[in-house]
């Protein structure tokens, strides 16, 4: 893969109160005004979330963001520099917050996945709606302006994952539904693109090589999958 250069805002506390040990990635944060061309050529991509951005519990080179900057090589388009606003158990006021401090530019890919840890506290869908307009705004004005560069995904369900065994996985699943119903109307409302994951990640109910080793987040394979539904979209956009 092209030279990456990565910002990861990490924590101690998981989704769903998981004990897994997040990857300690702090050496890599880069605090300083980013430029984000890159002198070798190749896109510059911003990633926004939670844990399912981070890659809670797989290995790094296997992260949602990782694995889309690879299908982009692939299909001719090098990404030359990623940078990752996310952090597991970030609700989006909490990913809010960290976009107001950090420091970074525009970008020619910027993907936004958020909610799955609103759902779990049972946060205001009221205000999710409130908060995530924000975000995808947010979003925009990473991309320059351009709607076109700005790619939302749905939020899986966990509800299916073993973690979820004894849970009610029914009533996760319709809270799901419910968050992704409000993140899609205010997506597609905005003129950005939708790409609707929750449906892949729901295999991992009887297909345990999509769940990674805590039985809670995503597997590398599960994430692979996503992936090859969104990378000809952002191909196309370009």
């Amino acid at each position: 893969m092209t030279k990456l250069w990565l910002i990861f805002f990490l924590a101690a506390e998981t989704l769903a109160g998981c004990s897994g040990k997040n990857k300690d990635m702090t050496t890599l944060i880069n605090q300083s005004p980013v430029n984000t061309s890159d002198p070798a050529g190749g896109l510059s991509y911003l990633a926004l979330g939670d844990s399912y951005t981070v890659g809670e519990s797989v290995p790094s080179a296997q992260a949602f963001p990782a694995q889309l900057a690879d299908g982009l090589k692939q299909q001719g388009k090098p990404v030359g520099n990623i940078q990752v606003i996310a952090r597991t158990g970030w609700t989006t006021d909490e990913l809010q917050a960290a976009i107001r401090s950090a420091k970074t530019g525009t970008f020619d890919v910027v993907t936004l996945l958020i909610g799955v840890n609103n759902q779990y506290r049972g946060y205001s869908q009221v205000t999710y709606r409130e908060e995530f307009r924000d975000l995808l705004a947010t979003a925009i004005r990473f991309a320059n302006g351009s709607k076109a560069h700005v790619f939302v995904l749905s939020i899986p369900d966990w509800g299916v994952m073993p973690f979820a065994e004894g849970r009610d996985r029914a009533k996760i699943g319709a809270e799901i539904d419910a968050f992704n119903a409000i993140n899609k109307e205010e997506t597609l409302k905005a003129g950005v693109s939708y790409t609707d994951i929750t449906l892949l990640s729901k295999q991992a109910l009887t297909d345990l090589t999509l769940a990674a080793p805590d039985g809670l987040h995503p597997s590398g394979k599960q994430y692979s999958l996503w992936v090859k539904e969104l990378v000809g979209k952002v191909v196309s956009s370009q």
